[in-house]
């Protein structure tokens, strides 16, 4: 586990439509990486939505989210449509 402040390892995790991100694409940007279980149970749901609707702050701000769980692509989409996300759920 990572302690709060330390640099992220390079990854490569592909979203909720099948496209590859490479964290190392988004150096010199702000990110926000965020680990969650499961979609659809109800705290990851609740985290989720909450930055869904706090979203303009985070774009004001240029920040990029990233959801993380083990998840797959096709579950990612199901819960993006769902419940409206528009930020990236990576499938790890």
């Amino acid at each position: 586990m990572l302690k709060e402040k330390t640099k992220a390892p390079d990854f490569s995790l592909p979203d909720q439509s099948g496209v590859v991100h490479k964290l190392s694409e988004y150096l010199g940007q702000w990110v926000l990486l965020y680990f969650y279980p499961k979609d659809n149970t109800p705290g990851c749901t609740k985290e989720a939505c909450s930055i869904r609707d706090n979203w303009s702050l985070f774009k004001r701000n240029k920040i990029m989210v990233f959801g993380v769980s083990a998840d797959s692509v096709k579950s990612h989409a199901k819960f993006v449509e769902k419940f409206s996300l528009p930020f990236v759920l990576l499938s790890d």
